[in-house]
């Protein structure tokens, strides 16, 4: 197929049909800003603040200027740093291991279930023993709901709570999702998420926010997000960020969140006929009983040594794909010198040679959907 003929590239992520939707809406928000000139922590930012508490169930929204600054604000607030170790899984992004180093801490690898992706609440007692062999003290540990889907939190929550360690969730790919009838931000001793422009509820730039019902953490969040200040900016009581959630990028999120429900619904039909059209051919992913998920990606497993093939059939044809995640963080130069807990990680190095990610948002539209469905299943036959 020459270029002349190659069909036109289906959108991964179409933010451009969201921004259709919005467009009046988000206009007239971002122009307040303009006018009233409040560019840093304006009005807009204590509003979405409040209507994100109200939409999770959780007591306090600390906003942020991104959701990498969403995770290090609570292991500062709670001192975490040399000498700590922090357990998080091995197959997510390099962010959630990143922020433990940040604040000097020592992150501990640990597996992932095979079904749901998420971190495997049974290996976090072997990830504290390790820790402890190594002379450090197992502070936090970070589960993360990846994909869009919630981490086993009742699990882990007794898995922390007989370790004692603080739990940090990381939701920044899975607002909006459930876990047993409540919405994530609510889990945890504090919930981070993010804003960047593909997550689900993403903003115009980079953003973030930590969820938290601890009133004292909440208080400690707010002060090191603004270079640590006491009872003014220049009453500096502890060292601080610059991590303030910009006022337009809050404006544009309290508008994005009024249509967010309806789109987490729009994100589970079409998951639902992806399942139907593709589950005999690949292993589509799966939600347990008692959750829901956001649908941040659709990844399927094409075991063989089939995927690169897919890829690059679907390319042909005008369908995007990505890997997430292609190398565990385990196998990472940056991390690679940190230790694994005993149990291990073969599940997050067999998941990195077989995800693949199909293309996922809430307009995708049934005739295009119905083009990717045939097109992988053309090509898994071969």
């Amino acid at each position: 197929m020459n270029a002349r003929t190659q069909p036109a590239m289906i959108p991964f992520i179409d933010l451009a049909a969201q921004r259709r939707r919005l467009a009046p809406a988000v206009d007239e928000a971002v122009a307040r800003v303009l006018n009233h000139c409040q560019f840093a922590m304006g009005p807009e930012v204590r509003a979405f603040e409040a209507a994100l508490a109200a939409f999770t169930g959780a007591k306090n929204v600390v906003s942020c200027a991104s959701g990498t600054d969403a995770l290090v604000l609570p292991l500062r607030a709670r001192g975490i740093g040399p000498g700590d170790a922090v357990i998080c899984p091995s197959f997510t992004f390099c962010a959630t291991a990143e922020v433990a180093v940040l604040v000097g801490a020592t992150p501990i690898f640990v597996d992932v279930d095979e079904t749901t992706f998420n971190i495997k609440p049974g290996d976090i007692a072997a990830a504290v023993e390790t820790a402890k062999s190594l002379g450090l003290k197992p502070k936090a540990v970070i589960p993360v709901d990846l994909f869009g889907l919630p981490a086993d939190h009742a699990a882990i929550a007794g898995a922390a709570e007989a370790a004692g360690l603080f739990v940090l969730d990381d939701a920044a790919q899975s607002l909006g999702a459930t876990y047993h009838n409540n919405r994530l931000g609510t889990f945890g001793h504090a919930t981070a998420t993010s804003f960047f422009p593909a997550k689900p509820l993403g903003c115009y730039g980079d953003g973030g926010a930590v969820m938290t019902d601890d009133d004292a953490l909440a208080d400690v969040m707010r002060s090191i997000r603004i270079h640590g200040h006491g009872s003014d900016k220049y009453d500096n009581v502890r060292i601080g960020l610059t991590s303030r959630l910009d006022t337009m990028q809050a404006a544009v999120l309290i508008e994005k969140l009024k249509i967010f429900p309806d789109e987490i619904v729009a994100r589970d039909k079409i998951a639902v006929r992806y399942a139907e059209g593709l589950r005999d051919v690949c292993t589509v992913p799966v939600v347990p009983a008692g959750y829901t998920s956001v649908w941040a990606q659709y990844t399927i497993r094409v075991s063989g040594g089939r995927r690169d093939a897919l890829a690059d059939t679907l390319r042909a044809e005008g369908i995007p794909t990505a890997i997430y995640y292609p190398i565990p963080l385990h196998r990472q130069q940056a991390y690679k010198q940190f230790p694994v807990g005993k149990a291990g990680v073969a599940v997050s190095d067999r998941l990195a040679g077989e995800v693949i990610a199909l293309p996922m948002h809430a307009y995708l539209e049934a005739d295009v959907q119905d083009r990717i469905i045939e097109a992988t299943r053309r090509a898994l036959k071969k």
